[in-house]
């Protein structure tokens, strides 16, 4: 994933930080407890998309 994309893209919901987990190919936003999918090097930033998090998370 390219760093400077990382640096730019924010959660479509809350336009709070992401955490990007190279291990699971997803960006992370946990306040809204969600994680976008990377598919093929792209972000896929639709809600729909989006898996829940546990709440410990």
């Amino acid at each position: 994933m390219d760093k400077k994309l990382l640096d730019i893209l924010v959660c479509p919901l809350c336009k709070g930080k992401l955490e990007y987990d190279a291990e699971q190919a997803e960006l992370i936003c946990h306040f809204d407890k969600l994680a976008f999918p990377i598919r093929d090097d792209i972000p896929v930033m639709l809600e729909d998309e989006a898996r829940s998090l546990p709440a410990g998370d």
